[in-house]
């Protein structure tokens, strides 16, 4: 009887902290699907200068690495998560009311950096409940994230037809994710402590400081594939909505590049397990980064909308394993506080989201955004190189 009371008890915590990863992916998928609305709204043609509108999302985020490691540290991610999830949706809300450039650039760069402190508060909280658990369970939390912002942009391609304002959208948004807050809240668990087992195990301690090295480089070399993956989930998130509009041609009752990304990416999040226990990490994320390659060359050589979608659909299934993979790695391997760890991780991989707006908006204001998307499939090549040719998937490879 206790052990069923129990395992109800974990099954409810798990289901609380999901509903966070459902919050955060439903915010991000709002913003996400009224990106051409929004553009449009504001009257911004120029390619470059979105480029430089957007750039202040990740300039936030990158701002908030140091922060969200000092908070998360300090307060705990069962505090931080709920901070951050609440600033996250307001700075959404301030978005869609937000009634010029410069307005609107203030508010994404709060909007990065609530989104980097849900990032680190949440995956620190996950990691931790997978520890409870005493298993894997790191691609399900992920997958709620796909699977809530799979809903976002049905519904974000739902009120674009219906011509409702994105103002109204976000801030129904908003109220969802408060009501979320107030009855998930109490699911989320205070933060395992690692200082005493360090105490304890002196002796394992010295072992561990002379295989000090090993763990940073983990960090640094799936820092460098998150990196070009964050490239890749740039190029989908905050351009693809924008490609099918001025590229490929497509009517807005047919802009559903965004969305079949999104099922897609979905999908392949809940196949992550399945795929590791098939192919091994490490050659998940090769076939991962090739399935990249190819539905961005055809995307770009191919623009209509049905061959265009079936790219969309290849490269969501790629990029989906992509950070469930690197963050379960660094839960396993890192001898570091998970919160440090990530935010390592972060530092380095979150160059990548600095790049790509900056990137994409001037090769298309240069020449083409089918140029950009050409140059972004040949990170999926790149990532397929670092997976195979650095030690961090090997090893993980063989501990599994």
């Amino acid at each position: 009887m206790s052990n069923t009371i129990q395992e109800r008890s974990l099954e409810k915590i798990r289901l609380g902290v999901l509903t966070f990863f459902l919050c955060q992916g439903l915010c991000f998928a709002s913003w996400a699907s009224r990106i051409p609305d929004i553009k449009d709204a504001l009257q911004v043609s120029d390619t470059f200068i979105w480029g430089l509108i957007l750039f202040m999302i990740p300039v936030g985020k990158f701002l908030a690495i140091p922060l969200a490691g000092y908070t998360v540290s300090k307060f705990g991610s069962r505090i931080m998560v709920q901070i951050s999830i609440l600033g996250y949706a307001l700075s959404l809300f301030l978005i869609g009311i937000s009634s010029d450039v410069y307005v609107l650039g203030t508010c994404l760069f709060l909007f990065g950096i609530f989104w980097n402190l849900t990032d680190i508060s949440l995956n620190t909280q996950a990691i931790g409940i997978e520890k409870i658990f005493g298993k894997t369970i790191m691609g399900s939390f992920h997958g709620a994230w796909s699977l809530a912002a799979c809903v976002g942009a049905v519904v974000g391609f739902a009120m674009i037809n219906f011509q409702i304002p994105h103002a109204y959208h976000f801030t129904g948004i908003l109220a969802l994710i408060v009501l979320s807050w107030l009855f998930n809240k109490s699911a989320l668990q205070t933060d395992i402590k690692t200082a005493p087992v360090a105490e304890v195990k002196n002796t394992e301690e010295v072992v561990q400081k002379k295989k000090s090295r090993m763990p940073e480089l983990v960090l640094i070399q799936l820092g460098l594939i998150g990196l070009f993956a964050l490239i890749v989930e740039s190029a989908m998130f905050d351009w693809g909505g924008v490609y099918f509009e001025s590229i490929v041609k497509a009517p807005k009752s047919l802009q559903i590049g965004f969305l079949v990304f999104m099922i897609m990416m979905t999908t392949g999040r809940f196949l992550t397990n399945k795929a590791y226990q098939l192919f091994g990490k490490q050659r998940t994320i090769q076939i991962a980064g090739a399935l990249i390659f190819v539905g961005m060359f055809i995307s770009a050589l191919f623009p209509s909308i049905v061959l265009c979608s079936l790219g969309f659909m290849l490269v969501g299934l790629g990029i989906s394993c992509m950070v469930p993979t690197i963050y379960s790695v660094v839960g396993e391997k890192s001898k570091m506080p998970t919160s440090i760890a990530l935010t390592i991780l972060s530092t380095i991989s979150f160059v990548g989201s600095l790049i790509a707006p900056l990137l994409i908006g001037s090769i298309s204001h240069t020449l083409n955004m089918k140029y950009a998307y050409i140059v972004v499939g040949i990170l999926g090549l790149i990532i397929v190189a670092l997976t195979t040719f650095t030690n961090a998937m090997k090893e993980e490879k063989k501990t599994t």
